[in-house]
C-alpha cells in the first residue's frame, strides 16, 4: 500500500516535516498505524529444496461455518471494528482431541442477533459440531483477545476473553458448559475498556496462574468521531486511531487462590511506563531465571519488555533489552508475536508483525534475555507487502527446525485493492536463514483474505501441526497440513501438580539428533489467540528424543531416550505417565 494511495500533503505540512528528526518523519504522516516505507530486500537464489508439508483449508467440511463479524464489509466506522480477534485451539472436554474456539466482533448500527463467539467440539472425524449454546457461550459484542488456562487448578481449562466494554472470564464447570464469573472473581471493569492481549503467568511462582490484561486505546463512541465524520482522521473517509486517541492502560491481577483475583497494577509497577497501544501478550521466561516475563506488541509505540524482579514487581526494558523498536530505531506498528527457538540453541527468540511497507521483526535470544535485531541477516526482510497480524513458529514439514507462518490483511475495506492478501509462509533452512515459499506450501497458504488472529494445532492428531484462521467478515479457516516426508516428531503434554494445573511456564528442552529446541507452554501468542499446549517438536531423521522439563516452580525432569512419533504425558514429579500413538496420515 503506498503512501500516496493513503494521505496527500500540502506544500506547507510538507515542509514543515523536514523540521522532524528522520526517524519519525515516516510515522509522522502515516495513517493511524506506523510504517517504516521501507523497500524489500533483493531476493537471493531459490534453494530448490523440496518443501514436504501442504495446507488445504476444510472449514467448510469441517462445520466452522458462523461468520466472524467485523464492521460492515465495504467500511468500518470505528477502529474497534478494524482491529478484529484472535482463535484457540484447546481440549475444553479433556477427550484428548482439540476443539475450536472463535471469537467475533459486531458492528455499528445494526449488531447481528447471531454474532457470537462459537465454540466448536471435536468430532474425532475431521468435524466439529458447534456447541456454543449448550456450552453457555452465546454473547454478542466486541471481543478480541483469549487466554486459556485452569486458573482455579480444576483440571478443567477456563477461559478469559478480552473486550471493548468488558472483559469476561468464564470458568469451565467440567460437565461441558463454562459459567460467567466475571464479577464475583474481581474482573468487572468499572467503566468500559478495550481489552486486547492477556494472558494467564504465573508470575509469583506461588503454583495459580495470574493475569495480565493490555488495552489498546481509551475508546468512547461519543467521543471520537465515526468514519468520515470528521477530518482529523488520517484517511479521508476512513475511521480514527490508534493515533489520536489516548493509551490504554495494563492491568495484572493476582490469583487469590479461592476464585477471586487482586488488581495489583500499581505495587507491581506495570502502571510506571507508558502502555502505548498494547495488542499481543507473550510471558515467557526470556532470561532463563526460572522467572516468567511478559512481553507486549505495541502498534505504532515502542513495544514493551516487563522483566519479572522475583518479588511481586517488574521493570520494563524494551528499549534497554533490544525489542522496543526496529533495528534503525523506530516504531513499528506491533500486531501479533510468536516465540520459539529459531536458531536451536536453547533460547526463545521473538517474532513480531507490523504494517505494510515495512519488515517483520525477528529478535535472537543472547539467552540472558537481550536481543538483537537479525530481520535482514535472517532472510525476512524480502517481504513487506502485507498488513501482518498473526505469526506462529512451528515445524510445519517436520524436518526439526521451526519455521514461520504469517496471516495477512487489510485494514481499510475501503481499498478493496488491497484489502484481501494471502498468507506467508518462511522455512527455515538452518544457520539462521529463512526462505519465503512462494507458490509451494498448498493453496490454502495462496488464497486471499483479510485475516487477523491464528492459532497452530493437530486438529485431528495425526502428527504434524494445523493452522486455525480467522477472517473478516468470512467463517475462519482450517488449515490441514498434510506432511508427505517420512521425517519423525514427538508432543509432550504436562500437567501441573505442585504448579499451576496448565503448567502454563514450563519449559521443555529437547535434544535430538544433534540438534536441540527449546519451547514453553504459554497463554497466548499469535494475534490474540492460543495455540495448542501440547508442544509439538519435529524431529528429522531422529527416532528418540531426550526431553528435559523445568515446571514452573523450578522442579527439573529428564525423560532420556523417548521414541519418536508419539504424545508422551508427563505429570509433574511423576514422570512419563501415559503414551499415546497417532495414526499418521500421509498428504
Amino acid at each position: 500500500m503506498s503512501i500516496e494511495s493513503m494521505v496527500s500533503l500540502t506544500r506547507r505540512r510538507a515542509l514543515s516535516l523536514l523540521s522532524l528528526p528522520a526517524c519519525r518523519l515516516f510515522s509522522q504522516i502515516q495513517p493511524g498505524m506506523a510504517s517504516r516505507g521501507v523497500k524489500a530486500a533483493p531476493r537471493g537464489k531459490p534453494s530448490g529444496l523440496p518443501f514436504h508439508a501442504s495446507f488445504t483449508d476444510v472449514a467448510r467440511q469441517a462445520g466452522l461455518k458462523a461468520q466472524v463479524v467485523c464492521g460492515h464489509p465495504r467500511h468500518a466506522d470505528y477502529v474497534t471494528e478494524a482491529m478484529s480477534c484472535g482463535a484457540a485451539f484447546f481440549d475444553y472436554d479433556n477427550d484428548g482431541w482439540l476443539d475450536i474456539l472463535v471469537l467475533t466482533g459486531s458492528r455499528f448500527g445494526d449488531p447481528p442477533a447471531d454474532s457470537s463467539q462459537r465454540l466448536y467440539k471435536n468430532n474425532r472425524d475431521g468435524t466439529f459440531t458447534d456447541v456454543t449454546e449448550s456450552a453457555g457461550l452465546f454473547r454478542t459484542g466486541y471481543q478480541y483477545g483469549v487466554t486459556i488456562g485452569d486458573y482455579n487448578n480444576d483440571g478443567f481449562e477456563d477461559l478469559f476473553i478480552t473486550g471493548w466494554g468488558q472483559n469476561v472470564l468464564y470458568r469451565n464447570n467440567g460437565d461441558g458448559t463454562f459459567s460467567d464469573v466475571t464479577k464475583e472473581a474481581g474482573l468487572w471493569n468499572a467503566h468500559p475498556r478495550f481489552g486486547t492481549g492477556c494472558t494467564f503467568l504465573d508470575y509469583d511462582r506461588d503454583g495459580r496462574l495470574d493475569l495480565f490484561v493490555a488495552n489498546y486505546v481509551t475508546f468512547d463512541p461519543e467521543k471520537v468521531p465515526r468514519a468520515g465524520a470528521s477530518n482529523t482522521c488520517y484517511v479521508e473517509g476512513s475511521f480514527c486511531g490508534p493515533r489520536g486517541l489516548p493509551y490504554g492502560q495494563h492491568s495484572l491481577y493476582h490469583n487469590n487462590g479461592d476464585g477471586t483475583f487482586t488488581d495489583v497494577t500499581v505495587q507491581s509497577g506495570i502502571s510506571k511506563v507508558d502502555a502505548g497501544y498494547g495488542l499481543t501478550v507473550v510471558s515467557a521466561d526470556f532470561d532463563n531465571d526460572g522467572w516468567p516475563d511478559i512481553y507486549v506488541a505495541c502498534d505504532s509505540t515502542p513495544s514493551l519488555l516487563f522483566h519479572n524482579n522475583h518479588d511481586g514487581t517488574f521493570t520494563e526494558r524494551g528499549l534497554e533489552n533490544g525489542v522496543a523498536l526496529s533495528e534503525d530505531g523506530m516504531e513499528q506498528a506491533g500486531m501479533g508475536v510468536a516465540v520459539g527457538d529459531l536458531r536451536l540453541d536453547g533460547n526463545l527468540d521473538i517474532v513480531k508483525t507490523h504494517f505494510s511497507a515495512d519488515t517483520l521483526g525477528l529478535y535472537i535470544n543472547n539467552g540472558k534475555g537481550s536481543f538483537r535485531d537479525m530481520t535482514v541477516r535472517a532472510g525476512l526482510a524480502v517481504e513487506t507487502r502485507f498488513i501482518s497480524w498473526g505469526i506462529v513458529v512451528a515445524d510445519l514439514d517436520n524436518d526439526g527446525a521451526p519455521d514461520i507462518f504469517w496471516v495477512t490483511g487489510g485494514i481499510y475495506p475501503e481499498l478493496r485493492e488491497v484489502y484481501n492478501t494471502p498468507r506467508v509462509v518462511f522455512r527455515n533452512l538452518g544457520n539462521g536463514q529463512f526462505e519465503e515459499l512462494l507458490g509451494q506450501a498448498g493453496p490454502a497458504v495462496e488464497a486471499l483474505h483479510s485475516s487477523r488472529g491464528c492459532a497452530v494445532g493437530d486438529f485431528d492428531n495425526d502428527g504434524d501441526v494445523d493452522i486455525l484462521v480467522i477472517n473478516h467478515n468470512e467463517p475462519p479457516s482450517l488449515l490441514r497440513n498434510d506432511v508427505t516426508a517420512n521425517h519423525h516428531w514427538i508432543k509432550v503434554k504436562l500437567r501441573g501438580v505442585q504448579s499451576n494445573r496448565s503448567a502454563i511456564g514450563a519449559r521443555v528442552t529437547v535434544r535430538y539428533g544433534e540438534r536441540v529446541q527449546a519451547q514453553e507452554v504459554m497463554g497466548q501468542s499469535s494475534y490474540l489467540s492460543c495455540n495448542d499446549t501440547r508442544l509439538h517438536f519435529g524431529l528429522g531423521a531422529a527416532t528418540a528424543a531426550d526431553i528435559e522439563i523445568r515446571w514452573p516452580l523450578g522442579r527439573i525432569e529428564k525423560l532420556p531416550g523417548v521414541a519418536a512419533d508419539q504424545l508422551v504425558w508427563v505429570t509433574e514429579g511423576a514422570g512419563n505417565t501415559r503414551t499415546e500413538k497417532f495414526p499418521v496420515r500421509r498428504g
